[in-house]
């Protein structure tokens, strides 16, 4: 929010309004953007109240780090988040040029097939993980769908270890993305981000040039929603 809609929605003066920004800005509630000089809400409020995101403010929060990470990957980029046992997508960027990945933000992903579904699977309590199994009927979509209990939590212990999850047309056909998982001031996983293409674009050497970039603004918008990494969740 600008300076100006926050004293017009207020019914303060402009000075007023500033004075009081400036010192929410000081005692660390609100950030104030370099760029656009708006202000917005910093996770203290969250922390303190123990309350999370929705689908759509964490999008909105992803939305500029998703266009970072288009520019330096030439990929299709989304945040999926996690909330109420549903991995939905929350924001999105698609690549330019004829040959696209589309993604639709709300729309709901399962969590045993795609990237961003296990890269939040992998970092859920067990409790968590087993109440959603319980309730998941793994239909395979492709030739690669993983359908057992038992394959998904060895993938599951996969991902642990490498950091990051792959979907190589277990959805659907052709398709290849990578993901890592995003946390919160909580140190909880809250969701996952991820980088999406054609097959064909998305080689295995590919795969592995998106790694750094992926990680570094996975990591961005964990920092963001007030995750510190002595917590030790993140890989």
């Amino acid at each position: 929010m600008t300076l100006a809609d926050a004293a017009r929605r207020l019914g303060l003066h402009r000075s007023t309004a500033h004075h009081l920004l400036r010192t929410l800005v000081a005692l660390g509630y609100l950030r104030q953007d370099g760029t656009t000089r708006g202000y917005a809400l910093t996770p203290k409020l969250h922390r303190m109240t123990g309350q999370k995101w929705s689908v759509e403010q964490l999008g909105e929060i992803a939305q500029p780090i998703l266009e970072t990470l288009t520019a330096e990957t030439d990929e299709g980029t989304s945040v999926a988040a996690w909330m109420d046992g549903v991995v939905t997508i929350a924001a999105k960027r698609e690549a330019d040029g004829p040959v696209r990945v589309v993604q639709n933000v709300g729309a709901e992903r399962p969590i045993y097939c795609t990237a961003v579904g296990k890269a939040i699977a992998a970092w859920l309590p067990d409790a968590e993980i087993r109440a959603v199994l319980a309730r998941t009927t793994m239909v395979a979509h492709t030739a690669k769908t993983i359908t057992t209990r038992e394959a998904f939590e060895a993938e599951l212990r996969r991902i642990r270890t490498a950091g990051y999850a792959i979907d190589d047309a277990e959805q659907h056909e052709g398709l290849r993305c990578i993901a890592m998982p995003v946390f919160c001031y909580s140190g909880q996983v809250i969701g996952s981000m991820c980088v999406v293409g054609p097959r064909h674009r998305m080689t295995h050497q590919k795969l592995q040039a998106v790694r750094g970039p992926l990680q570094r603004c996975s990591r961005q918008l964990s920092e963001r929603l007030g995750y510190a990494q002595d917590t030790g969740a993140t890989p």
